[in-house]
């Protein structure tokens, strides 16, 4: 029973984790980075970024309870400013601000040829692996650290990681297949879940910080 229990819980975190970072969304921001570079070297791009939000995300897995503890930050204060950043993100992924969230103004105006490697920066960290993706890893590995569950989410992260791949290595064709509506059909549902696990994040950090409110309810 509580093997199937955690399948459920990997399942939640692997889902959550790819609504947060909307790779669907984000191809075309991908795709019009990479769009002055040869197929061999696109190919290139996506395999270290990929990897590199692997790398990012298990960092945060394993060492984000040293990093809250170094500052003394709460697990449960980290939940609700986590779970209010989540709900931030998923509002402009469902008003179809598409990747206006991942980027600030300097980086959209950015020149991507002055960039040394663009698969680590900027489209590894900040656009795929940003403070959404990081801060809910670092609830999940808080929440559940047992060291199943570490492989069970190292396992899901490095899923997340080949999909990731696998879409930026057929963004051009995808792009063209999804098209414009497509693309935003997708953000705007992976907005709304997005949104509900933020939800449900913030209620769980409320709820330990001040157990009174749950009493009352």
């Amino acid at each position: 029973m509580d093997t199937v229990i955690n399948i459920a819980i990997y399942l939640q975190f692997f889902i959550g984790l790819f609504a947060i970072v909307n790779p669907f969304g984000t191809l075309p921001i991908f795709f019009s980075m990479t769009n002055h570079q040869y197929e061999a070297d696109r190919n290139k791009t996506s395999l270290i970024t990929a990897v590199s939000i692997g790398v990012i995300l298990l960092v945060s897995l394993y060492f984000g309870k040293i990093i809250l503890d170094a500052f003394s930050i709460s697990l449960n204060s980290f939940r609700v400013a986590g779970g209010f950043l989540i709900v931030s993100i998923a509002m402009t992924m469902i008003s179809g601000k598409l990747g206006e969230h991942k980027q600030n103004k300097e980086e959209k105006n950015a020149d991507v040829s002055e960039y040394d490697n663009i698969a680590v920066v900027p489209l590894a960290m900040p656009i795929m692996a940003g403070p959404g993706a990081i801060g809910s890893t670092i609830v999940w590995g808080t929440r559940y650290n047992h060291w199943i569950d570490y492989l069970g989410f190292s396992i899901a992260i490095i899923a997340f990681a080949l999909i990731c791949y696998v879409l930026f290595r057929f963004s051009a064709p995808l792009i063209k297949r999804l098209g414009k509506t497509g693309t935003n059909i997708v953000t705007r549902i992976m907005g709304l879940i997005l949104m509900a696990l933020g939800i449900e994040i913030i209620v769980a950090g409320l709820s330990n910080l001040f157990p009174g409110l749950t009493a009352i309810h």
